[in-house]
């Protein structure tokens, strides 16, 4: 009896740390060893894109995350204010270290 509650906390203890938060940015495809992907988010126009700008946000272990990775904050950070299309970079590191980029192309 002793056994299967040893082997029932065990199996316990494993589904909660595998169902734990882990630091992954969002992206189409995830490697769950190592992953640094760019991707189109959306786009307006196929005009001439002269300006660009970005902004960021990180997470650690899954349990800290900072920054903005808004669309108005990269357009104010590039000086865009006619928004042609945006696309975004992930990176992600062993479940680690997460970074989530929004790019803005502009005029």
């Amino acid at each position: 009896m002793k056994c299967l509650s040893r082997v029932g906390l065990a199996l316990g203890s494993l589904a909660l740390l595998v169902s734990t938060g882990c630091a992954m940015a969002a992206s189409p495809v995830n490697g769950f060893i190592y992953s640094k992907v760019d991707a189109p988010l959306a786009v307006n126009s196929d005009a001439d894109n002269k300006k660009h700008g970005s902004a960021s946000c990180q997470s650690y272990l899954g349990l800290i995350a900072t920054g903005d990775a808004s669309i108005e904050t990269a357009a104010k950070n590039g000086g865009i204010t006619k928004i042609h299309h945006v696309d975004f970079k992930s990176h992600s590191i062993l479940g680690f270290y997460a970074e989530f980029t929004t790019i803005v192309y502009g005029e």
